[in-house]
């Protein structure tokens, strides 16, 4: 029967990632609404700041009410805002109702569904949230070419009213399947605890005195700014700067959905593992081995600009295994809650930087090689920060 939380979680995640198929987007709201680089990028960038400020605000509170509560709550705003930016007319109105409104939503429902699986699943906690959180790394898999067929068949209005309906629909029926397990249900799948094992229970505002935070909180931001900037630019380089069309762009975008999603519990696994900076080590060489390659060879070369690409979006998923994993391993799962909410905000201060920065490069220099070359500067920086804030004594 707790099945049915791992796979309603996980299709209202893979709802809720539509967020990463902005790419498919952002041509034709150039092209709609008149708007430069940096100013089609300003509903993405906004929507990942507020859904990283409504999971900080909504860690803080989720076990006050029930879970349906919480989702119906997100579910009408994701919809409202999808629905809302169908009658916008300028950029910054899109930035409002598509940054917004859909953010906060996005970020008031997607910890219900961890929540509740980990709760569901005391046994298997890592696992079942782990595959909850593929749905929102795979999203872009169906939602990309999904979306980019609406907006073909359509037009961009059209395209956000329709899905905004369809994501109504969608979410409020998967929003009253959620219920938490009563205490003779989680008893019945209980594990014990192993006496001798030594447990780490730091409250917020003890972890924000400890180094590790400090090096977790600035690595967070500088993997999530590349990441989310990265993607955020996936479709218009293949168009841009590759050459491709904009069908076959939205297929490599689908299919770098994959890589995204396979990251999560890669570099899960590997942070629990091993060692959080060896973690941190292995994803900013991935970066700048990746960024390096599509800028001596990346021009007008489709196979290295999928394998390049392919790296980005494998470590955008990584960083957002990365941090939660090493948050629990350093602090504790007592408070996880809240702490997690807390580092999660570099999440979207990594959004406003990477969204905004690689705008202005674009306008500013008419050309991508800028970006890839301040990631390699950016990777080299949260190698030094690393070894700085997380000394090899750190678990």
């Amino acid at each position: 029967m707790r099945l049915r939380y791992i796979l309603s979680g996980t299709l209202l995640m893979l709802i809720l990632g539509t967020v990463y198929s902005y790419s498919v987007f952002r041509g034709p709201i150039q092209e709609a609404y008149g708007a430069n680089h940096f100013q089609s990028g300003l509903p993405y960038m906004v929507a990942l700041a507020f859904y990283a400020l409504f999971m900080f605000f909504t860690g803080k509170q989720i076990n006050r009410f029930k879970p349906r509560t919480v989702l119906l709550s997100g579910s009408a705003l994701v919809s409202i805002g999808w629905i809302s930016s169908s009658f916008t007319s300028n950029i910054y109105a899109l930035t409002l109702t598509y940054g917004v409104i859909t953010g906060a939503g996005v970020g008031i429902a997607y910890g219900v569904p961890m929540n509740v699986a980990a709760k569901w699943f005391p046994d298997k906690k890592g696992l079942a949230v782990g595959l909850v959180l593929v749905g929102f790394g795979l999203s872009p898999l169906i939602m990309a070419p999904v979306a980019n067929q609406i907006i073909h068949a359509f037009g961009i209005h059209q395209a956000f009213l329709l899905l905004g309906v369809a994501f109504a629909i969608l979410l409020s029926g998967l929003s009253l399947m959620f219920r938490l397990p009563l205490s003779q249900e989680v008893e019945r799948y209980q594990v014990k605890i192993n006496k001798g094992h030594s447990f780490v229970s730091l409250m917020t505002n003890q972890m924000i005195k400890e180094r590790r935070f400090a090096g977790l909180y600035v690595n967070y931001v500088i993997g999530t700014m590349m990441g989310l900037m990265l993607v955020g630019i996936t479709s218009i380089v293949g168009i841009e700067y590759v050459g491709l069309s904009r069908v076959q762009v939205a297929g490599i975008v689908a299919i770098l959905a994959i890589f995204n999603g396979l990251g999560r519990p890669f570099f899960g696994w590997l942070t629990d593992r091993w060692q959080t900076k060896s973690a941190i080590f292995l994803s900013y060489a991935m970066i700048f081995f990746a960024s390096l390659m599509i800028v001596l060879f990346g021009k007008g070369h489709a196979p290295v600009y999928v394998i390049s690409f392919a790296i980005f979006w494998f470590n955008l998923g990584g960083w957002l295994a990365i941090a939660p994993t090493a948050t629990m391993k350093h602090f504790g799962a007592t408070h996880y809650s809240q702490n997690y909410g807390l580092i999660f905000t570099a999440y979207g201060l990594g959004a406003l930087l990477g969204v905004s920065i690689s705008g202005y490069l674009i306008d500013l220099h008419g050309d991508y090689t800028m970006i890839f070359m301040m990631n390699m500067g950016l990777c080299a920086l949260g190698v030094l920060l690393t070894r700085v804030f997380i000394k090899a004594d750190d678990v």
